[in-house]
This record gives structure tokens, sequence and C-alpha cells, in this order.
């Protein structure tokens, strides 16, 4: 897999754990593992590969970055 390709999945994994925090808040590493499990279930290691991506990105996310995004509901 080439460099660029790499940054895109990463740019596109972060993209997806802001809009989900944007719009679950503190739900959102449970919708995001939700994604990732149907896509197990469907054999589609791709698209789980991306959204396991996505859970780390959001466990990486500090608590008071999600608390903003309830506050702004």
């Amino acid at each position: 897999m080439s460099k660029m390709a790499v940054d895109e999945d990463e740019r596109r994994a972060r993209q997806e754990a802001r809009w989900l925090v944007r719009e679950f808040g503190a739900e959102a590493l449970l919708y995001a593992a939700m994604k990732a499990e149907k896509a197990i279930e469907q054999k589609d290691f791709g698209r789980c590969a991306r959204w396991k991506r996505v859970l780390e990105v959001l466990a990486d996310t500090p608590p008071a970055e999600l608390r903003r995004s309830l506050a702004g509901k």
C-alpha cells in the first residue's frame, strides 16, 4: 500500500471519528463498535479495519472534547 493511500485512510478515519463525536457525543464509541461488529458479521474485513481505526482515534479523544460536543446539542 502506498504512503498516500495510508495517509488518506488515516484522514478518513479521523474525519469519521470527528463526525461521530459531533453526532453522538459520548456514544460515538458505541456506534463505531456496532459498525465494526456488523462489518465482521458480513466478513468485510477492509471495512472492519477502518472502523477499528476509528475506534482507536475515538479512544484517544480527550473526554473534554466529548463533553463539549454534548454541550453543543
